[in-house]
């Protein structure tokens, strides 16, 4: 019941820009007539730590609650993972898709590159037994030049590069396939880490995307930034958000 009653809160509240004690307390009584106040007080203090209400005034408040991402793989996609978990069951790996980005950016693009990170010391194996399954384009950690010239004149490319350690992942299951995919926390922290790969999603682009995801999604500030520190970016993305976002980190959720 909890559970349901949270959910019909956040749909019976999310549209309005803001709502009072006294009602959140008459929608409660539909389903407990007998809340005492000091329980009812509890349920606003649940609520608040699960991060469903905030508080904006004196027993005023507004949904803060946001879906986490779940993103649809490409034909393609699909292909890779299996093609690796077939083959190397116990290594770690992620996907994720360049067209995930429409949802956000403020520019379209039929690119659709996709991303696979690997491992260390497994990124040239999964390279060449994907190479070789796949009539695939393959690229192997491309450098500057291979961007410019090659990945960049097709829509369509493969980047096999090594994954970073303890990097923010979570997993989707396709059929019987369970495929590990990159969160926002670290796409977001991979725009700005591997700017020659994703030149087009800099500047004004960028400052576009991070309210995009912040309007939409929840996001864990914690595992973001602990994961820009691995790639030397913690500073750089916090200033950058001080200075183009600067109600970003009031309003992200820190789990």
């Amino acid at each position: 019941m909890p559970k349901l009653i949270e959910n019909n809160i956040i749909e019976a509240f999310q549209k309005r820009s803001s709502f009072n004690r006294d009602e959140l307390y008459e929608f409660y009584l539909n389903y407990e007539p007998n809340l005492k106040e000091s329980t009812f007080s509890w349920r606003i203090y649940d609520l608040k730590k699960k991060d469903i209400i905030k508080t904006i005034g004196r027993g005023l408040y507004v949904i803060s609650y946001k879906p986490k991402y779940k993103p649809v793989l490409s034909n393609n996609a699909l292909k890779i993972a299996r093609k690796i978990s077939e083959r190397f069951e116990e290594i770690n790996y992620a996907i994720w898709e360049i067209p995930w980005l429409n949802e956000f950016s403020q520019h379209q693009t039929f690119n659709q590159m996709i991303v696979v990170e690997v491992e260390k010391e497994f990124e040239e194996s999964v390279y060449y037994f994907l190479k070789d399954s796949l009539k695939m384009n393959f690229f192997l950690n491309p450098d500057e030049k291979q961007i410019k010239f090659y990945i960049s004149e097709i829509n369509n490319a493969v980047v096999v590069k090594r994954l970073v350690t303890r990097a923010p992942i979570s997993k989707i299951k396709e059929n019987k396939t369970t495929i590990p995919i990159a969160t926002l926390e670290k796409i977001v922290v991979d725009l700005f880490a591997d700017e020659n790969l994703f030149h087009a999603y800099q500047g004004s682009e960028l400052i576009y995307i991070l309210e995009r995801i912040l309007n939409h999604y929840s996001i864990n500030l914690t595992k973001m930034f602990s994961y820009a520190k691995r790639r030397k970016k913690e500073q750089e993305i916090k200033q950058f958000i001080s200075i183009h976002i600067p109600n970003f980190l009031e309003d992200i959720q820190y789990d």
